[in-house]
C-alpha cells in the first residue's frame, strides 16, 4: 500500500469519527468481521479498517514487526514463517481473513498461551486515533500516556471501545527446534494435578490441554524447545506416566483444532451455550455434566450447557473466576462479560476505566455497547 493510500485511508477515518461527534453518533470498527459474534451485540455505523492495511517494519534480528490494523493475519504469519519465528501466544483466525487489528482488538490468545503469555504481553507499541480525530502514538516506539498507563497495552481486548488502532508493533518468537506431543488417559482431577506439577519443573512445555468427562478423559502436554531437551522431557513423562504420542500431523492438527475451536468438542446441542470460565488453574473440577475442555493448565476451562448468566456466575465465583457466555444464544439485558463492578477485587478499576474512555473519547462514539 502506498503513502498516499495510506494517508487517505487515516484522512477517511477522521472524517467518519468528526462526522460522529457532530451528530451523536456512535462507530463500530471492524476489521474481517471473522470475530464479529464475540461481544455483546454493538450499535453504531460500521468503520472498516481493511482499506489500511500493510507491514511497516520488520526486524527479524529484533524479533519485532509492525503491521496496519487492516493487514491479514495470515500476511503477518507467512512472512514470519520465513523467517522461522512466529507469534507465541497463537492467535485464534476464527476465519481465513482474520486481520491484525482484530486480534489485538479482541486480545484473544490460544494454546500457547499459558506458556509463553498473552496477546497483551506481546504488544510493545501503537498508534492509534482518538475519538477526537487526533493520531496518537504510544509504547516502545514513541511515548507513554502522561497518566502513566501503558496505553498500548490497554488496546489488546479493548473490542474497539477505547480507541481506533491503527499500527502495532509486536514482539514475535523464534520457533522451536522441536516440539512433541504426549497423551494420557487421566481422570479430571489428576489432570489438573498433574499438569501443574509438571509446568512447575524445568520442562519444555508450551502447551497443554484436557479434554472428559471428571472420572475420565484425556491429558495432552506439548513440549517445544530444543531437540535435547525435548527428547529428555518426552522420556521423563514417559516413565512417570505412560502415554501415547502424536505424530507431528496429528499433533499440528489438534492444537490447531484447539486454537479455532474447531475440535469436535465444540460442537453445540440445541439451546447450548459455549462458556468460558477463567478460574484458578489449581481449583478442583466444574462440577457439571458433560464434557469439560481444559486449557492453560487449568486456568481456562470450556463448558458446554444451557445454565444462566446468573448460574455461570455463581459457579465461577465458586472457584475464585469469572465467566463468559463465549458462543450460543444470547439472554436479552444481559453481558457477555463480567462487569468490573461485579466483583470487589475489581470494582475499584471501573473508576479507571471511565477515566480512559473519557479521555480518548470524550464523546463516547467508540461506546457501541459491545463491552461493558
Amino acid at each position: 500500500m502506498t503513502v498516499q493510500t495510506s494517508t487517505q485511508a487515516i484522512e477517511q477515518f477522521r472524517e467518519a469519527i468528526n462526522h460522529a461527534r457532530n451528530t451523536g453518533g456512535k462507530i463500530a470498527i471492524e476489521g474481517s468481521n471473522t470475530k464479529s459474534w464475540y461481544g455483546d451485540q454493538p450499535t453504531g455505523v460500521a468503520l472498516s479498517t481493511k482499506s489500511y492495511s500493510g507491514i511497516v517494519d520488520y526486524q527479524p534480528e529484533e524479533l519485532v514487526i509492525t503491521a496496519r490494523a487492516g493487514t491479514p493475519l495470515s500476511e503477518v504469519e507467512q512472512v514470519l514463517a520465513q523467517k522461522n519465528q512466529m507469534f507465541a501466544f497463537e492467535p485464534p483466525y476464527f476465519g481465513t481473513n482474520a486481520t491484525i487489528g482484530g486480534m489485538v482488538a479482541c486480545g484473544l490468545a490460544g494454546p500457547g498461551r499459558a506458556q509463553a503469555g498473552n496477546l497483551r504481553d506481546f504488544v510493545l507499541g501503537a498508534d492509534i486515533m482518538d475519538g477526537t480525530g487526533r493520531v496518537l502514538s504510544f509504547g516502545g516506539k514513541v511515548m507513554k500516556n502522561v497518566a502513566g498507563y501503558d496505553v498500548s497495552r490497554l488496546i489488546p481486548g479493548s473490542m474497539g471501545t477505547l480507541a481506533l488502532l491503527l499500527d502495532v508493533s509486536i514482539k514475535v518468537l523464534p520457533k522451536p527446534a522441536a516440539s512433541r506431543t504426549l497423551c494420557f488417559e487421566l481422570p479430571q482431577d489428576r489432570a489438573i494435578v498433574q499438569m501443574n506439577t509438571w509446568a512447575s519443573q524445568p520442562l519444555p512445555i508450551s502447551a497443554s490441554a484436557w479434554i472428559g468427562k471428571a472420572s475420565q478423559g484425556l491429558l495432552f502436554i506439548r513440549l517445544a524447545g530444543a531437540n535435547a531437551a525435548v527428547e529428555a522431557a518426552t522420556k521423563k513423562l514417559q516413565q512417570e506416566i505412560h502415554g501415547t504420542e502424536m505424530t507431528p500431523t496429528q499433533a499440528l492438527s489438534f492444537w490447531a483444532s484447539l486454537r479455532e475451536q474447531e475440535h469436535s468438542f465444540f460442537q453445540l446441542a440445541a439451546g447450548q451455550s459455549l462458556w468460558r470460565f477463567a478460574v484458578n488453574p489449581m481449583s478442583g473440577p466444574i462440577d457439571l455434566p458433560g464434557e469439560t475442555c481444559l486449557e492453560w493448565l487449568g486456568g481456562q476451562r470450556w463448558v458446554k450447557s444451557s445454565m444462566t448468566t446468573s448460574e455461570a456466575h455463581a459457579l465461577a465465583a465458586k472457584h475464585g473466576g469469572h465467566a463468559t457466555q463465549f458462543k450460543g444464544d444470547r439472554v436479552a439485558g444481559t453481558s457477555v462479560f463480567t462487569s468490573l463492578l461485579d466483583n470487589p477485587l475489581t470494582a475499584p478499576l471501573n473508576a479507571v476505566q471511565k477515566q480512559l474512555r473519557a479521555a480518548f473519547d470524550p464523546d463516547g462514539i467508540f461506546q457501541t455497547g459491545r463491552m461493558p
